[in-house]
C-alpha cells in the first residue's frame, strides 16, 4: 500500500513538473501567485490554485497560456475581471460597485458599537446608581416615623 501511494505521488509529480516545465522560474513565481489571487466561481472559498472544479482548471489553464503569450500580471487580472467580474479577485479594487464590500465590514461594526453603547446607557439609567441621596432617606423615615 504505501509503495503504491509513493508511486502515485511520484507520477504525480513528474505529471505536474512536465506541465509547468515550459516556465521559467519568475514565470512559475507568478502563475503561483495569479492562481492564489484569483477565487474559484464554483467553490468560492478556495482560489484556483486549491480548487479540482474544472472551471478553476480552465482558469488556470488561461493564466499559464497568458503568462507563456507574455502578458503582464494587470493584463491577466484584467482579461479575467472583463470576463468574470471582480468577485473573481480575493482582494477587488475600491471603486463605487465594491465600497459596500470594503466598508461594509466596518459599518456593521460602527452599527454594533452604536447599538451596544445605547443598550448599556439605557441599562444605567434604569439601574439605581451611586450612593443613595441620606437626606432624601432622612425625610422618608421621618415621615414613616410619624
Amino acid at each position: 500500500m504505501r509503495i503504491g501511494l509513493f508511486v502515485l505521488g511520484l507520477i504525480a509529480a513528474v505529471y505536474a513538473a512536465a506541465q509547468d516545465a515550459s516556465f521559467t522560474p519568475e514565470q512559475a513565481q507568478r502563475y503561483q501567485r495569479l492562481v492564489g489571487e484569483l477565487r474559484c466561481l464554483v467553490c468560492q472559498n478556495q482560489s484556483i490554485a486549491d480548487s479540482n472544479a474544472p472551471l478553476a482548471a480552465d482558469l488556470r489553464e488561461q493564466v499559464r497560456t497568458q503568462i507563456l503569450a507574455g502578458h503582464s500580471d494587470d493584463q491577466i487580472r484584467s482579461y479575467v475581471t472583463a470576463r468574470y467580474g471582480d468577485f473573481v479577485l480575493y482582494r477587488p479594487p475600491f471603486k463605487p460597485t465594491t465600497w459596500l464590500l470594503w466598508l461594509g465590514p466596518f459599518l456593521l461594526l460602527a452599527l454594533a458599537l452604536t447599538v451596544a453603547g445605547i443598550f448599556v446607557r439605557r441599562r444605567t439609567r434604569a439601574a439605581p446608581g451611586g450612593e443613595p441621596d441620606r437626606e432624601h432617606l432622612r425625610r422618608l423615615l421621618d415621615e414613616e416615623s410619624r
